[in-house]
């Protein structure tokens, strides 16, 4: 199901259920219609949030300052926008988790 995701505007939201302090940062699958994604920073001072980011940055190939985390700083329900041509790579990731 594809509802971990949203189009408006021209852009990509995304809904995440962040893991922080796993042992690596991945893609872990879809649960509850959210991207799971385990992030191996602490969720200490925008730590987990920066690390987050910069993997969906690597990931895409969009650059960092195109991500932005529309709402959940300080909780593992997150929602993020994106660029639109984000969504294919993001599938592909979600295909071979």
């Amino acid at each position: 199901m594809d509802n971990w995701y949203r189009i408006k505007d021209g852009a990509l939201f995304i809904d995440i259920k962040a893991v922080p302090g796993a042992s690596k940062t991945e893609i872990a699958g879809l649960a509850e219609n959210r991207l799971r994604v385990k992030i191996a920073a602490a969720p200490e001072d925008g730590k987990a949030n920066a690390q987050l980011i910069a993997f969906l940055a690597k990931k895409t190939g969009c650059s960092k300052s195109r991500i932005e985390l529309v709402s959940g700083d300080k909780s593992r329900l997150k929602t993020l926008s994106l660029p639109l041509e984000a969504l294919e790579s993001l599938r592909t990731l979600i295909g071979s988790a």
